[in-house]
Protein backbone atom coordinates (compact mmCIF):
# COMPACT_ATOMS: atom_id res chain seq x y z
CA UNK A 1 0.00 0.00 0.00
CA UNK A 2 1.69 3.29 -0.96
CA UNK A 3 1.92 5.98 1.74
CA UNK A 4 -0.81 8.51 0.11
CA UNK A 5 -3.46 5.72 0.28
CA UNK A 6 -2.25 4.86 3.65
CA UNK A 7 -2.48 8.06 5.12
CA UNK A 8 -6.25 8.65 3.66
CA UNK A 9 -7.39 5.35 5.17
CA UNK A 10 -5.79 6.38 8.17
CA UNK A 11 -7.44 9.88 8.53
CA UNK A 12 -10.84 7.91 7.83
CA UNK A 13 -10.94 6.10 11.12
CA UNK A 14 -11.70 8.32 13.65
CA UNK A 15 -14.62 7.93 14.92
CA UNK A 16 -15.17 4.78 13.37
CA UNK A 17 -18.00 2.75 15.61
CA UNK A 18 -17.00 -1.27 15.87
CA UNK A 19 -18.32 -3.84 18.23
CA UNK A 20 -16.15 -6.88 18.74
CA UNK A 21 -17.90 -10.14 20.51
CA UNK A 22 -16.63 -13.10 21.66
CA UNK A 23 -14.31 -15.48 23.87
CA UNK A 24 -11.74 -13.02 25.94
CA UNK A 25 -8.70 -14.28 27.12
CA UNK A 26 -5.87 -13.03 28.90
CA UNK A 27 -2.26 -13.73 27.70
CA UNK A 28 0.61 -14.31 29.63
CA UNK A 29 4.58 -14.31 28.58
CA UNK A 30 6.92 -15.43 30.85
CA UNK A 31 10.81 -14.91 29.25
CA UNK A 32 13.34 -15.97 30.45
CA UNK A 33 17.12 -17.49 29.85
CA UNK A 34 18.21 -21.64 29.35
CA UNK A 35 21.04 -22.24 30.20
CA UNK A 36 20.88 -25.73 31.60
CA UNK A 37 18.80 -29.09 31.92
CA UNK A 38 17.16 -30.24 35.00
CA UNK A 39 19.03 -32.61 37.46
CA UNK A 40 15.04 -33.87 38.31
CA UNK A 41 13.91 -34.62 34.12
CA UNK A 42 15.10 -34.35 30.74
CA UNK A 43 13.93 -30.45 30.85
CA UNK A 44 15.09 -27.01 30.25
CA UNK A 45 15.27 -24.88 33.33
CA UNK A 46 13.82 -21.48 32.35
CA UNK A 47 15.02 -18.63 34.42
CA UNK A 48 12.65 -16.33 34.76
CA UNK A 49 13.48 -12.19 33.56
CA UNK A 50 10.47 -11.01 32.87
CA UNK A 51 6.82 -11.46 32.51
CA UNK A 52 3.98 -9.80 30.01
CA UNK A 53 0.36 -9.75 30.38
CA UNK A 54 -2.29 -8.65 27.97
CA UNK A 55 -5.82 -9.00 26.58
CA UNK A 56 -5.90 -11.76 23.83
CA UNK A 57 -8.55 -13.11 21.61
CA UNK A 58 -11.17 -10.68 20.69
CA UNK A 59 -9.22 -8.61 23.72
CA UNK A 60 -6.74 -8.43 21.66
CA UNK A 61 -9.15 -7.34 18.42
CA UNK A 62 -10.52 -4.86 20.57
CA UNK A 63 -7.04 -3.01 21.49
CA UNK A 64 -5.89 -3.19 17.95
CA UNK A 65 -8.74 -1.72 16.34
CA UNK A 66 -8.99 0.94 18.98
CA UNK A 67 -5.17 1.49 18.35
CA UNK A 68 -6.08 2.06 14.57
CA UNK A 69 -8.21 4.67 15.95
CA UNK A 70 -12.02 3.12 16.42
CA UNK A 71 -14.19 3.35 18.88
CA UNK A 72 -14.79 -0.11 20.64
CA UNK A 73 -17.39 -1.95 22.43
CA UNK A 74 -16.11 -5.36 23.82
CA UNK A 75 -18.39 -8.01 24.56
CA UNK A 76 -17.03 -10.93 26.45
CA UNK A 77 -16.91 -13.45 29.25
CA UNK A 78 -14.96 -13.78 32.48
CA UNK A 79 -14.65 -15.81 35.74
CA UNK A 80 -15.01 -15.00 39.13
CA UNK A 81 -11.30 -15.19 39.56
CA UNK A 82 -8.13 -12.89 39.91
CA UNK A 83 -7.75 -13.52 36.27
CA UNK A 84 -11.33 -12.19 35.53
CA UNK A 85 -9.96 -9.17 37.95
CA UNK A 86 -7.23 -8.47 35.45
CA UNK A 87 -9.01 -8.95 32.60
CA UNK A 88 -11.39 -6.16 33.62
CA UNK A 89 -7.84 -3.92 34.61
CA UNK A 90 -6.39 -4.65 31.17
CA UNK A 91 -9.60 -3.68 29.77
CA UNK A 92 -9.83 -0.38 31.44
CA UNK A 93 -6.47 0.50 30.85
CA UNK A 94 -6.81 0.75 27.05
CA UNK A 95 -7.86 4.01 25.49
CA UNK A 96 -10.46 3.34 23.15
CA UNK A 97 -12.20 0.37 24.38
CA UNK A 98 -15.28 0.32 26.36
CA UNK A 99 -15.92 -3.31 28.01
CA UNK A 100 -19.47 -4.48 28.58
CA UNK A 101 -18.65 -7.89 30.67
CA UNK A 102 -20.63 -10.82 31.61
CA UNK A 103 -19.11 -12.75 34.48
CA UNK A 104 -19.91 -16.59 34.74
CA UNK A 105 -18.57 -17.67 38.10
CA UNK A 106 -18.88 -21.23 37.24
CA UNK A 107 -15.84 -20.92 35.14
CA UNK A 108 -12.47 -19.49 34.71
CA UNK A 109 -11.40 -16.78 32.85
CA UNK A 110 -9.47 -18.19 29.88
CA UNK A 111 -5.44 -17.83 30.78
CA UNK A 112 -2.73 -18.90 28.00
CA UNK A 113 0.71 -18.70 29.76
CA UNK A 114 3.45 -18.81 27.38
CA UNK A 115 7.43 -19.70 28.21
CA UNK A 116 9.53 -17.93 25.93
CA UNK A 117 13.37 -18.24 25.40
CA UNK A 118 15.77 -16.97 23.15
CA UNK A 119 12.46 -16.01 20.84
CA UNK A 120 11.19 -19.65 20.83
CA UNK A 121 8.38 -20.87 22.89
CA UNK A 122 9.24 -23.49 25.08
CA UNK A 123 5.54 -24.15 26.41
CA UNK A 124 2.27 -23.06 26.57
CA UNK A 125 0.02 -23.82 29.48
CA UNK A 126 -3.80 -23.28 28.78
CA UNK A 127 -6.48 -22.64 31.93
CA UNK A 128 -10.44 -22.76 30.16
CA UNK A 129 -13.17 -24.25 30.03
CA UNK A 130 -14.90 -24.77 26.56
CA UNK A 131 -18.91 -25.26 27.29
CA UNK A 132 -21.37 -23.01 25.89
CA UNK A 133 -22.85 -20.04 27.88
CA UNK A 134 -25.95 -21.16 28.89
CA UNK A 135 -28.84 -20.28 30.93
CA UNK A 136 -28.95 -16.54 32.57
CA UNK A 137 -25.31 -16.11 31.06
CA UNK A 138 -26.22 -16.71 28.14
CA UNK A 139 -29.01 -14.38 28.36
CA UNK A 140 -27.34 -11.59 29.83
CA UNK A 141 -24.88 -12.24 26.95
CA UNK A 142 -27.40 -11.96 24.29
CA UNK A 143 -28.59 -8.49 26.01
CA UNK A 144 -25.60 -7.10 26.09
CA UNK A 145 -24.91 -7.90 21.97
CA UNK A 146 -27.92 -5.76 21.37
CA UNK A 147 -27.75 -3.21 23.57
CA UNK A 148 -24.19 -2.17 21.97
CA UNK A 149 -24.41 -3.40 18.38
CA UNK A 150 -27.36 -1.48 17.89
CA UNK A 151 -25.71 1.95 16.62
CA UNK A 152 -21.95 0.27 15.18
CA UNK A 153 -21.09 0.17 11.54
CA UNK A 154 -19.05 -3.32 11.75
CA UNK A 155 -19.34 -6.52 14.34
CA UNK A 156 -16.41 -8.04 14.16
CA UNK A 157 -17.05 -12.14 16.05
CA UNK A 158 -14.04 -13.64 17.77
CA UNK A 159 -14.99 -17.25 17.29
CA UNK A 160 -12.20 -19.40 19.58
CA UNK A 161 -15.16 -22.28 21.02
CA UNK A 162 -14.75 -20.91 24.04
CA UNK A 163 -18.47 -20.82 24.90
CA UNK A 164 -19.04 -16.94 24.36
CA UNK A 165 -20.19 -17.40 20.48
CA UNK A 166 -23.93 -19.28 20.58
CA UNK A 167 -26.71 -19.62 18.32
CA UNK A 168 -28.60 -17.06 20.35
CA UNK A 169 -25.40 -14.59 20.41
CA UNK A 170 -24.61 -14.68 16.78
CA UNK A 171 -28.61 -14.06 16.25
CA UNK A 172 -27.82 -11.28 17.88
CA UNK A 173 -25.49 -9.86 16.14
CA UNK A 174 -27.43 -10.61 13.04
CA UNK A 175 -29.73 -8.45 14.28
CA UNK A 176 -27.97 -5.41 14.50
CA UNK A 177 -28.17 -5.25 10.64
CA UNK A 178 -24.64 -3.89 11.25
CA UNK A 179 -21.61 -5.60 8.40
CA UNK A 180 -20.39 -8.73 10.35
CA UNK A 181 -17.16 -10.30 10.15
CA UNK A 182 -16.31 -13.84 12.03
CA UNK A 183 -13.17 -15.01 12.81
CA UNK A 184 -13.98 -18.82 13.41
CA UNK A 185 -11.85 -21.51 14.76
CA UNK A 186 -15.20 -24.02 13.92
CA UNK A 187 -14.76 -26.34 11.41
CA UNK A 188 -18.05 -25.65 10.24
CA UNK A 189 -19.16 -22.10 9.13
CA UNK A 190 -22.41 -23.04 8.71
CA UNK A 191 -23.71 -22.33 11.91
CA UNK A 192 -23.01 -18.14 11.41
CA UNK A 193 -25.70 -17.61 8.99
CA UNK A 194 -25.79 -15.13 6.00
CA UNK A 195 -22.67 -13.13 7.75
CA UNK A 196 -21.23 -10.41 5.41
CA UNK A 197 -17.37 -12.17 5.60
CA UNK A 198 -16.19 -15.42 7.40
CA UNK A 199 -12.31 -14.89 8.16
CA UNK A 200 -10.49 -18.47 8.31
CA UNK A 201 -6.65 -18.65 7.97
CA UNK A 202 -5.52 -21.24 4.77
CA UNK A 203 -5.24 -24.03 7.77
CA UNK A 204 -8.79 -23.74 9.22
CA UNK A 205 -10.08 -23.44 5.48
CA UNK A 206 -8.28 -26.92 4.95
CA UNK A 207 -10.21 -28.18 7.96
CA UNK A 208 -13.36 -26.82 6.66
CA UNK A 209 -13.51 -28.52 3.43
CA UNK A 210 -11.19 -31.41 3.51
CA UNK A 211 -9.02 -29.82 0.72
CA UNK A 212 -5.61 -28.49 0.19
CA UNK A 213 -4.86 -25.14 0.70
CA UNK A 214 -1.34 -23.97 -0.66
CA UNK A 215 -1.48 -22.80 -4.61
CA UNK A 216 -3.88 -20.02 -5.65
CA UNK A 217 -5.40 -23.10 -7.77
CA UNK A 218 -6.33 -25.03 -4.52
CA UNK A 219 -7.52 -21.92 -2.27
CA UNK A 220 -9.78 -21.28 -5.17
CA UNK A 221 -11.14 -24.96 -5.15
CA UNK A 222 -11.38 -25.20 -1.50
CA UNK A 223 -13.02 -21.54 -1.04
CA UNK A 224 -16.03 -22.32 -3.99
CA UNK A 225 -16.13 -25.52 -2.19
CA UNK A 226 -16.58 -23.71 1.22
CA UNK A 227 -19.12 -21.52 -0.35
CA UNK A 228 -21.39 -24.45 -0.57
CA UNK A 229 -21.22 -25.65 2.60
CA UNK A 230 -22.24 -22.06 4.33
CA UNK A 231 -24.37 -18.83 3.67
CA UNK A 232 -21.70 -16.39 4.20
CA UNK A 233 -21.42 -13.66 1.35
CA UNK A 234 -18.07 -14.38 0.91
CA UNK A 235 -14.73 -16.05 2.83
CA UNK A 236 -11.80 -13.99 3.67
CA UNK A 237 -8.94 -16.47 3.48
CA UNK A 238 -5.54 -15.29 5.23
CA UNK A 239 -2.33 -16.96 3.79
CA UNK A 240 0.59 -15.79 5.30
CA UNK A 241 3.28 -14.67 3.85
CA UNK A 242 0.82 -15.24 0.62
CA UNK A 243 -1.51 -12.60 1.24
CA UNK A 244 -4.95 -12.95 1.57
CA UNK A 245 -7.91 -14.58 -1.15
CA UNK A 246 -10.91 -13.44 -1.40
CA UNK A 247 -14.51 -14.93 -3.03
CA UNK A 248 -17.38 -13.22 -2.96
CA UNK A 249 -20.60 -14.73 -4.13
CA UNK A 250 -21.26 -14.60 -7.72
CA UNK A 251 -17.61 -12.86 -8.19
CA UNK A 252 -14.73 -14.54 -9.63
CA UNK A 253 -11.88 -15.21 -6.87
CA UNK A 254 -9.50 -12.44 -5.73
CA UNK A 255 -5.96 -13.19 -4.69
CA UNK A 256 -3.90 -10.45 -3.14
CA UNK A 257 0.22 -11.04 -2.77
CA UNK A 258 1.55 -10.39 0.16
CA UNK A 259 5.67 -9.01 0.83
CA UNK A 260 7.38 -11.77 2.64
CA UNK A 261 8.25 -10.49 6.32
CA UNK A 262 10.46 -11.52 9.25
CA UNK A 263 8.10 -12.73 11.89
CA UNK A 264 9.16 -13.05 15.11
CA UNK A 265 6.08 -13.61 16.56
CA UNK A 266 2.65 -14.81 14.95
CA UNK A 267 0.61 -14.98 17.96
CA UNK A 268 -2.24 -12.59 17.72
CA UNK A 269 -1.99 -11.76 14.10
CA UNK A 270 -5.10 -12.90 12.55
CA UNK A 271 -6.68 -11.06 15.49
CA UNK A 272 -4.49 -7.54 13.95
CA UNK A 273 -6.15 -8.35 10.60
CA UNK A 274 -9.52 -8.67 11.78
CA UNK A 275 -9.16 -5.36 14.02
CA UNK A 276 -8.05 -3.50 10.52
CA UNK A 277 -10.38 -5.28 8.06
CA UNK A 278 -13.04 -4.57 10.36
CA UNK A 279 -11.98 -0.70 11.05
CA UNK A 280 -11.60 0.21 7.98
CA UNK A 281 -14.63 -1.35 6.54
CA UNK A 282 -16.70 0.70 9.49
CA UNK A 283 -14.84 3.84 7.60
CA UNK A 284 -16.51 2.85 4.20
CA UNK A 285 -13.17 1.73 3.11
CA UNK A 286 -13.45 -0.10 -0.37
CA UNK A 287 -12.62 -3.97 0.51
CA UNK A 288 -9.94 -4.21 -1.62
CA UNK A 289 -8.30 -1.21 0.31
CA UNK A 290 -9.38 -2.55 3.44
CA UNK A 291 -7.62 -6.05 2.92
CA UNK A 292 -4.36 -4.19 1.64
CA UNK A 293 -4.45 -2.24 5.35
CA UNK A 294 -5.09 -5.40 6.56
CA UNK A 295 -2.17 -7.09 5.72
CA UNK A 296 -0.01 -3.95 5.98
CA UNK A 297 -1.31 -3.87 9.53
CA UNK A 298 -0.56 -7.97 9.84
CA UNK A 299 2.66 -7.71 8.75
CA UNK A 300 3.75 -5.23 11.09
CA UNK A 301 2.48 -7.54 14.21
CA UNK A 302 4.02 -10.52 13.50
CA UNK A 303 7.33 -8.47 13.67
CA UNK A 304 6.52 -7.78 17.53
CA UNK A 305 6.29 -9.18 20.86
CA UNK A 306 3.18 -11.56 21.88
CA UNK A 307 -0.23 -10.36 21.28
CA UNK A 308 0.70 -6.69 20.15
CA UNK A 309 -1.02 -3.77 19.16
CA UNK A 310 -0.77 -1.88 15.51
CA UNK A 311 -0.19 2.18 15.36
CA UNK A 312 -0.83 4.18 12.65
CA UNK A 313 2.43 5.56 13.17
CA UNK A 314 3.97 1.89 12.91
CA UNK A 315 2.08 1.30 9.94
CA UNK A 316 3.24 4.43 8.13
CA UNK A 317 7.03 3.69 9.11
CA UNK A 318 5.96 -0.39 7.35
CA UNK A 319 5.04 1.74 4.27
CA UNK A 320 7.82 4.00 3.99
CA UNK A 321 10.12 0.92 4.97
CA UNK A 322 8.55 -0.84 1.86
CA UNK A 323 9.54 1.18 -0.81
CA UNK A 324 12.82 2.32 0.12
CA UNK A 325 15.91 0.12 -1.00
CA UNK A 326 17.37 -2.35 1.63
CA UNK A 327 19.75 -0.22 2.67
CA UNK A 328 17.86 3.04 3.05
CA UNK A 329 15.61 1.30 4.95
CA UNK A 330 18.55 0.48 7.32
CA UNK A 331 18.98 4.43 8.22
CA UNK A 332 17.35 5.20 11.73
CA UNK A 333 16.23 7.52 13.88
CA UNK A 334 17.40 7.27 17.54
CA UNK A 335 13.51 6.01 18.26
CA UNK A 336 13.54 3.34 15.44
CA UNK A 337 16.67 2.24 16.99
CA UNK A 338 15.55 1.81 20.55
CA UNK A 339 12.14 0.24 19.01
CA UNK A 340 14.94 -2.11 17.14
CA UNK A 341 17.04 -3.22 19.78
CA UNK A 342 14.20 -3.69 21.86
CA UNK A 343 12.60 -6.82 19.30
CA UNK A 344 15.95 -7.99 19.21
CA UNK A 345 16.45 -8.27 22.60
CA UNK A 346 13.39 -10.14 22.70
CA UNK A 347 14.43 -13.06 20.62
CA UNK A 348 17.82 -12.94 22.76
CA UNK A 349 20.05 -10.94 20.40
CA UNK A 350 23.00 -9.82 21.53
CA UNK A 351 23.53 -6.01 20.28
CA UNK A 352 26.46 -4.62 19.37
CA UNK A 353 27.34 -0.52 19.08
CA UNK A 354 29.91 0.94 16.94
CA UNK A 355 30.40 4.37 15.90
CA UNK A 356 32.66 6.54 13.19
CA UNK A 357 32.67 9.52 10.41
CA UNK A 358 33.38 6.57 7.73
CA UNK A 359 33.83 9.18 5.13
CA UNK A 360 35.76 7.50 2.79
CA UNK A 361 34.68 3.91 2.93
CA UNK A 362 38.20 1.36 2.59
CA UNK A 363 39.37 -2.17 2.85
CA UNK A 364 40.09 -1.32 6.48
CA UNK A 365 36.83 -0.02 7.64
CA UNK A 366 35.28 -3.19 5.91
CA UNK A 367 37.49 -5.61 7.91
CA UNK A 368 36.80 -3.67 11.10
CA UNK A 369 32.59 -3.83 10.55
CA UNK A 370 32.98 -7.55 9.56
CA UNK A 371 34.73 -7.79 13.25
CA UNK A 372 32.24 -5.84 15.18
CA UNK A 373 29.59 -8.01 13.57
CA UNK A 374 31.02 -11.36 14.93
CA UNK A 375 31.12 -9.81 18.49
CA UNK A 376 27.02 -10.04 18.57
CA UNK A 377 23.98 -10.61 16.51
CA UNK A 378 23.37 -7.49 15.78
CA UNK A 379 25.57 -4.42 15.25
CA UNK A 380 24.52 -0.88 14.71
CA UNK A 381 26.71 2.11 13.82
CA UNK A 382 26.52 5.64 14.82
CA UNK A 383 27.58 8.19 12.05
CA UNK A 384 28.70 11.41 12.70
CA UNK A 385 26.32 14.04 10.88
CA UNK A 386 28.48 16.53 8.51
CA UNK A 387 28.74 19.23 11.23
CA UNK A 388 30.13 16.70 13.66
CA UNK A 389 32.42 15.60 10.64
CA UNK A 390 33.86 19.13 10.54
CA UNK A 391 34.26 19.57 14.30
CA UNK A 392 36.23 16.22 14.77
CA UNK A 393 38.51 16.80 11.54
CA UNK A 394 38.48 20.25 10.29
CA UNK A 395 36.92 22.27 6.99
CA UNK A 396 37.32 20.20 3.57
CA UNK A 397 35.55 17.23 5.48
CA UNK A 398 33.67 15.10 5.19
CA UNK A 399 34.05 14.56 1.34
CA UNK A 400 31.60 12.74 1.38
CA UNK A 401 27.97 13.93 3.36
CA UNK A 402 26.21 12.45 5.70
CA UNK A 403 23.17 10.14 3.47
CA UNK A 404 26.49 9.32 1.15
CA UNK A 405 28.31 7.42 3.52
CA UNK A 406 25.08 5.92 5.64
CA UNK A 407 23.73 4.49 2.73
CA UNK A 408 26.99 3.12 1.70
CA UNK A 409 27.33 1.65 5.44
CA UNK A 410 24.09 0.47 5.45
CA UNK A 411 24.84 -1.31 1.99
CA UNK A 412 27.24 -3.78 4.27
CA UNK A 413 26.08 -7.31 5.02
CA UNK A 414 27.76 -6.41 8.32
CA UNK A 415 26.15 -3.95 9.48
CA UNK A 416 22.02 -3.92 10.54
CA UNK A 417 21.43 -0.22 11.85
CA UNK A 418 23.05 3.05 10.47
CA UNK A 419 22.30 5.58 13.45
CA UNK A 420 23.18 9.49 12.08
CA UNK A 421 24.23 11.60 15.18
CA UNK A 422 24.92 15.62 15.39
CA UNK A 423 26.54 15.52 18.77
CA UNK A 424 30.34 15.70 19.28
CA UNK A 425 30.02 12.09 20.65
CA UNK A 426 27.90 9.01 20.36
CA UNK A 427 26.97 8.91 24.29
CA UNK A 428 23.44 9.94 23.46
CA UNK A 429 23.17 6.89 21.17
CA UNK A 430 25.07 4.51 23.69
CA UNK A 431 22.28 5.36 26.31
CA UNK A 432 19.60 5.03 24.27
CA UNK A 433 20.71 1.64 23.14
CA UNK A 434 22.61 -0.04 26.10
CA UNK A 435 24.63 -2.59 24.15
CA UNK A 436 25.55 -5.40 25.49
CA UNK A 437 29.35 -4.77 23.52
CA UNK A 438 30.47 -1.69 22.75
CA UNK A 439 33.35 -1.69 19.89
CA UNK A 440 36.22 0.48 18.70
CA UNK A 441 39.77 0.30 17.48
CA UNK A 442 42.51 -0.76 19.08
CA UNK A 443 44.28 1.99 18.13
CA UNK A 444 41.88 3.33 21.35
CA UNK A 445 42.92 2.72 24.62
CA UNK A 446 39.96 1.00 26.42
CA UNK A 447 39.81 3.57 29.14
CA UNK A 448 39.48 6.48 25.67
CA UNK A 449 36.16 4.44 24.46
CA UNK A 450 33.39 6.76 24.77
CA UNK A 451 30.49 5.30 26.68
CA UNK A 452 32.64 2.29 28.21
CA UNK A 453 32.44 2.88 31.63
CA UNK A 454 28.94 3.30 31.02
CA UNK A 455 28.44 0.50 28.92
CA UNK A 456 30.62 -1.15 32.06
CA UNK A 457 28.13 -0.38 34.77
CA UNK A 458 25.66 -2.65 33.88
CA UNK A 459 27.42 -5.68 32.59
CA UNK A 460 28.12 -5.11 29.15
CA UNK A 461 31.98 -5.18 27.83
CA UNK A 462 34.34 -2.94 25.51
CA UNK A 463 36.19 -4.80 22.76
CA UNK A 464 39.13 -3.74 20.35
CA UNK A 465 38.93 -4.14 16.91
CA UNK A 466 41.90 -4.85 14.97
CA UNK A 467 43.09 -2.31 12.25
CA UNK A 468 44.00 -3.25 9.00
CA UNK A 469 47.56 -1.31 8.69
CA UNK A 470 48.41 1.24 5.96
CA UNK A 471 44.38 2.06 5.25
CA UNK A 472 42.68 5.24 6.83
CA UNK A 473 40.93 7.75 5.75
CA UNK A 474 43.51 10.41 6.15
CA UNK A 475 45.40 9.02 3.99
CA UNK A 476 43.16 7.88 1.21
CA UNK A 477 42.57 11.89 0.74
CA UNK A 478 45.92 12.85 0.69
CA UNK A 479 46.68 10.21 -1.93
CA UNK A 480 43.83 12.06 -3.94
CA UNK A 481 45.46 15.24 -3.10
CA UNK A 482 48.75 14.18 -4.39
CA UNK A 483 47.41 13.12 -7.58
CA UNK A 484 45.15 15.96 -8.56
Amino acid sequence: MDLSALQHILSSLSGARIACVGDLMVDRFVYGDVTRVSPEAPIPVLARKRELVMLGAVGNVARNAAALGGEVCLVGMIGGDAEGVEALRLIKAEAGVEGFVVTDASRPTTLKTRFVSGGQQLLRVDMETSGAASGDVEQRLIRTVRDVARDVGVVLLSDYGKGVVTDGVIEACRASGAVMIVDSKARSFARYGAVDIVKPNAAELAHATDMPTVSDAEIEAALTHALTLCEAKAILVTRAARGISLAVRGEPIRHFPGVPREVFDASGAGDTTLAALGVALAAKVDIADAIAFAMLASGVAVGKAGTAVVTPEEMIEASISAHMAPAEAKIVTPQRMADEIARWRAKGLKVGFTNGCFDILHKGHVAYLAQARAWCDRLIVGVNSDRSVRALKGEGRPVNDLEGRAVVLAGLGSVDLVAPFDEDTPIGLIEAARPDVLIKGADYAESEVVGGDFVKSYGGEVRLAQIVDGYSTTAAIARMQEKA
